[in-house]
């Protein structure tokens, strides 16, 4: 006598997991405040049916796979899960150097203070919050290198006396909608904060020949 075969399990953690990158999704894209987010990944935690779980993004854009894969905007752009996001960080350069590169995952808000003394944050490996990462400087005598993939927005709006805010190096084309957001501000004196976009593993002096070529062929095709 054949015995059944025994029932599959209800893929409860595999609806989580979706569950829970529609909600990041949906605030990337602007559906969902903080706060609400918040509640609703919380809820996601706790969900014990499938029930629970879809109603948390029934109100939400569906999510469509793409045909084929296509390559994001923004090579090496990663965002982190909001759980795994710090709110605070600080880097910290007096008389002396500091630095963040490789894989890291950098907070909500970070917070650079260079003195007499530079800092470097390179996110083209680095895990971004979904949303806006805040970035706060203070320079003084002292500047902050930052450099960022293709597919970072970037806005700034410093104050800068006796130095600057530059964005030095800037995308071949602007970053896809609901990419993560770099937003940059404080204050430099005598001292500042230059932004430079580079694909992973371009050198400072490939970009900046990339970005002569680039000025070159739109100069060429606006006569």
């Amino acid at each position: 006598m054949a015995h059944p075969e025994p029932l599959r399990p209800v893929p409860l953690e595999q609806t989580r997991e979706r569950v829970i990158a529609q909600l990041c999704r949906g605030f990337a894209e602007e559906h969902l405040d903080a706060d609400q987010l918040q509640a609703r990944l919380d809820g996601a935690q706790r969900a014990a049916t499938l029930d629970e779980l879809t109603a948390l993004v029934a109100d939400l854009p569906a999510v469509v796979p793409p045909a084929a894969p296509v390559p994001a905007a923004g090579d090496g752009v990663q965002v982190a899960h909001p759980s795994q996001v710090a709110e605070q960080q600080f880097v910290v350069a007096v008389m002396g150097g500091a630095c963040r590169r490789g894989a890291w995952t950098a907070s909500r808000q970070l917070n650079v203070i260079a003195v007499m003394g530079g800092a470097e944050l390179d996110f083209r490996q680095a895990r971004m919050a979904p949303g806006v990462t805040e970035l706060n400087v203070f320079a003084l005598m002292g500047g902050v290198q930052v450099v960022v993939p293709p597919g970072v927005q970037v806005e700034m709006n410093g104050i800068a006396l006796m130095g600057g805010f530059d964005e030095k190096i800037r995308a071949d084309a602007p970053p896809a909608p609901g990419s993560p957001i770099l937003r940059i501000g404080g204050f430099a004196m005598m001292g500042g904060v230059d932004v430079t976009v580079r694909h992973p593993g371009e050198s400072e002096r490939e970009a900046r020949q990339r970005s002569r070529e680039l000025r070159k062929e739109q100069r060429r095709l606006n006569r």
